[in-house]
């Protein structure tokens, strides 16, 4: 799908360039951690991390993920972040759609790049409903953990899905990129049960209520929103009787859980019937299309 209306074009190029220029980064709402004169360092857009390890050469107009040891050009990058063929990405870029995401998480301890929450309401705009459905999402169950965040950034006025943290900042989610409001945090839906379910990010959580909606009756909720607060939601695990994780199939989820489940006798690994997939929507949409 290609966003063409004023408002959800929320970043733009004339060139397929990657971050070009400082003012370029900067309208994008994108910031580097390190900048150097033949060089710009981001935080990877492929997981969740504390170091920059996504590197951009503004010589070559080049990106090498230090990471996961990829790297390519800007019609690479765009493939992997919006997982579309060549095809789609080329009109993309051509028609001059998108600013392409690089950080993950946009950077809010600078006074001029917060973000400010302006409008909370349930999903409704069209776009975001048709995102939620190629994810293969119902919107009666994304409205019933999510809400659709209107915000602005830089006299901008932005919109996404959003899930609202323990500390009441928001992740944010649309097609097109990914960030979150501050604080940052994790999110602890809490309803009183005996078992914990512990999940990576908001799409894990809306995947398992449409996989198992039971479940979802049963079971209080820990969203991490970065594989990086797993320490901080240690205190919780012991008030559960038992507590089961549903974490990503990459180094740092399987580093998580294996950390987690040698610690505490009653943490149980549940991602086996989803292994051969990333994470929890990666399997809900293969199953889907299986389906189908």
């Amino acid at each position: 799908m290609i966003w063409k209306t004023k408002e959800q074009l929320d970043y733009r190029v004339k060139e397929p360039e990657l971050f070009p220029s400082k003012k370029c980064w900067q309208n994008s709402g994108t910031f580097p951690k390190r900048q150097r004169k033949k060089k710009l360092g981001f935080m990877s857009p492929f997981r969740s991390e504390t170091q920059a390890s996504f590197k951009v050469s503004k010589i070559k107009n080049r990106w090498y993920d230090h990471g996961e040891g990829v790297g390519g050009n800007v019609i690479d990058l765009v493939c992997r972040i919006l997982k579309c063929p060549i095809k789609e990405v080329l009109e993309f870029l051509n028609e001059s759609v998108a600013m392409i995401p690089i950080q993950k998480d946009v950077i809010l301890n600078e006074k001029d790049s917060r973000i400010y929450v302006t409008c909370v309401k349930k999903i409704i705009h069209p776009a975001l409903i048709q995102y939620l459905k190629n994810r293969g999402i119902p919107l009666h169950i994304a409205n019933t953990y999510c809400k659709e965040v209107r915000y602005s950034f830089k006299n901008t006025k932005f919109f996404a899905i959003g899930l609202r943290n323990n500390k009441n900042g928001w992740e944010l989610r649309n097609k097109i990129f990914k960030n979150s409001c501050s604080p940052k945090s994790y999110t602890h839906l809490q309803r009183n049960k005996s078992q914990l379910i512990i999940l990576e990010g908001m799409f894990d959580l809306l995947s398992l209520a449409v996989l198992n909606e039971p479940l979802m009756n049963v079971s209080d909720f820990m969203i991490l929103n970065s594989i990086a607060f797993v320490k901080n939601i240690e205190t919780q695990i012991s008030n559960y009787e038992s507590v089961h994780l549903y974490l990503d199939c990459d180094n740092a989820g399987r580093n998580a859980t294996r950390y987690l489940t040698t610690k505490y006798s009653h943490v149980i690994d549940k991602s086996d019937f989803y292994k051969i997939h990333k994470d929890l929507n990666e399997f809900l949409c293969h199953e889907r299309k299986e389906f189908h």
